[in-house]
């Protein structure tokens, strides 16, 4: 659907359960997901404005929020237009990835639908969907399906001898076991797309992993029936451990890197 309105040349916004598409004249001019950072978040959190200045700026821009917002942070100086044009081309790329995700329910199309916030220069329809296609191969190159992308994050003891990068530290410092990627990235100002590509490099080098589920209790009136004995599985008697698999993982990785 998205290829056939940038066939027509269609100006409005392509929606789903997983983000908006913008278009104008069949091009993608912005992109929005509930669970890609935006814009505010990337040039806030990230420490390239005070949230203060971008409240003040969101405010002075008048009743609607985004009108003329990127324009007047670039003429009051707050923002140079190279600075602006990153940010947005960021976030478009990091939202579309999740707005044309498989499995992202029904698509719709409102018509002349704009956003106030725009890049200067709209993307190719194919090239966002060919970018958003790149970065999944990407992410199951590293950790193959999604169960580190959305789980609550434990970080591991780093094994002796062995140094963590900086960019790396952050993320794992803030792995307390109740912050998801999306927290983390809103955390610290980062495409949640990067974030989600160092989490699962993190999985596999043994330093990340999801918290355990909890044991599960007893059945309901389990009380009022007596105990039956189960026989422990053979596995169990003969000493296995089920496999660690980011262990594995990083075994894969090198023999793959040799």
């Amino acid at each position: 659907m998205l290829l056939r309105l940038a066939a027509e040349g269609a100006t409005g916004a392509l929606l789903r359960d997983t983000g908006t598409l913008y278009l104008r004249d069949g091009q993608v001019s912005h992109a929005e997901s509930s669970a890609a950072p935006g814009v505010d978040v990337l040039l806030t959190a990230g420490g390239r404005l005070p949230r203060a200045v971008w409240d003040e700026a969101a405010a002075r821009t008048g009743r609607h929020r985004r009108t003329g917002l990127g324009r007047y942070l670039v003429t009051e100086g707050l923002l140079t237009p190279g600075e602006l044009e990153i940010c947005l081309l960021t976030a478009l790329h990091d939202a579309a990835l999740f707005a044309l995700a498989p499995g992202g329910g029904p698509t719709r199309f409102r018509h002349g639908v704009a956003h106030g916030l725009h890049a200067a220069r709209p993307v190719p329809a194919a090239a966002v969907e060919q970018e958003a296609r790149r970065r999944r191969r990407l992410l199951d190159d590293v950790w193959p399906g999604p169960a580190m992308d959305t789980a609550p994050l434990v970080r591991r003891p780093v094994p002796p001898g062995s140094s963590v990068p900086v960019r790396h530290r952050a993320l794992l410092d803030l792995a307390d076991g109740h912050s998801t990627p999306a927290d983390l990235a809103r955390r610290l100002g980062r495409p949640l797309f990067h974030v989600l590509l160092e989490v699962r490099r993190l999985a596999t080098a043994g330093l990340l992993a999801p918290p355990r589920p909890p044991p599960p209790g007893p059945a309901a009136g389990a009380d009022d029936v007596p105990p039956r004995d189960s026989p422990a599985p053979s596995w169990a008697a003969e000493g296995f451990v089920p496999p660690d698999t980011a262990l594995l993982l990083r075994v894969r990785a090198a023999l793959e890197a040799l």
